[in-house]
This record gives C-alpha cells, structure tokens and sequence, in this order.
C-alpha cells in the first residue's frame, strides 16, 4: 500500500470516528447540551462539539494503532506457532469473551450479570458478521484472524473506558471502536487489491 492509500486510510477513518463520536455524544452526553442550549451558549456548545470531535479522533488514533499492531502481531503468530496459530486465536476470543462478563461483574459493586453478557454478546455478533463478510470477499482463512481482531483487539482498545467510572464513556468509546475497526479490516484488501494477505 503507497502513502497516498495509507493517508487517505487515516483520514477516513479518523472522520468516522470523529463523527460517530459526536452523534454518540448526542445521545450519552444530552445533559451537557442541555446545559449550553438553556440558555443558549455559542461559544460553549461549539467547544462541546469540538471536545466530542477530538475525543472520537483519538478512538480513531487508537482504533488505527490497534489495527496495525494486529497485522504485525497476526504475521509474527502464523510464523512463530504455524498451524496452532487459529487455535490459539480461538482459545484468545473465548478468554476475551468470558473476561468481559466474569471479571468484569466480579469487579462491579452492583448491577447485573445480564448486562455484561449481551454487551459480549453483542461485540460477537458485531464481530461474526464482520468476520463473515471478509472472509466472503477474500479468502475463508480470513474469518478467524478477523473474528479475533474485533473481539480481542477491539476489547484491548476499549480498556481506558473500561477502567472509567461511569457508563457514558464506555457506549461513546465502542461505538466508534468498533465502527473504525470494522471499517480499517473491510477496506484493506480494497486498498491493496490482494486478497492473498488481506488478513
């Protein structure tokens, strides 16, 4: 991939970041906007607007960071443990799911086993779907590589807001998390044109 692909990569997925972001915030953050719209305030709901875009570009940074710390990690592991490679990203996925449920309940004060079951739940339908959809369009052997990068990679990314008090930022960073991370795996092999070493 030439730098003309690359920065066009970045920036790309920087703006859906930073957009998904801001509409996220809309919806997890309405008391902050409330606040600046009665009475009305340009210059603090332009701020809110510009702090929410920045934040969304960081999760795009992260999300990018992730993702090609993966394509190297994903090399340095077919090499190193050959054909054991899928089935440890297997064993990985599992581990990652059963973390987000089990020590993340145990580590809660309150509240429900329920809730950190769907959202695993949903990060492994999110990332199946995913997965499937770039094994369709370059090779079966990619799905497992790509069902790790969503649900590992991504709960790895998802960590600083994990460690957060409060649920708002951790809906406002997985979100555009998963969006970026979705988006960087399904346009690689588009950008390269190489479906080989597309995962």
């Amino acid at each position: 991939m030439n730098s003309r692909k690359w920065v066009r990569l970045f920036l790309t997925t920087l703006l859906l970041g930073g957009v998904l972001t801001l509409v996220t915030s809309f919806i997890f953050k309405q008391d902050s906007y409330v606040e600046v719209l009665q009475p009305f305030q340009l210059f603090e709901l332009v701020g809110l607007i510009l702090f929410f875009s920045g934040l969304g570009f960081i999760f795009s940074v992260i999300s990018q960071m992730g993702f090609f710390a993966y394509l190297t990690v994903n090399q340095f592991g077919k090499g190193l443990f050959r054909s054991f490679w899928p089935a440890l990203q297997l064993f990985l996925i599992a581990f990652t799911l059963f973390d987000l449920v089990y020590f993340r309940y145990q580590a809660a004060e309150e509240g429900s086993i329920g809730v950190y079951l769907l959202t695993a739940l949903g990060i492994l339908a999110i990332s199946l779907v995913v997965a499937f959809i770039k094994a369709k369009e370059t090779k079966s052997y990619a799905f497992i590589p790509a069902l790790f990068f969503m649900v590992v990679v991504t709960t790895v990314e998802w960590v600083p807001a994990l460690r957060a008090q409060g649920s708002d930022y951790i809906w406002m960073m997985i979100i555009p998390l998963l969006a970026c991370n979705a988006y960087q795996l399904l346009v690689l092999h588009r950008l390269t044109n190489n479906k080989e070493n597309a995962a």
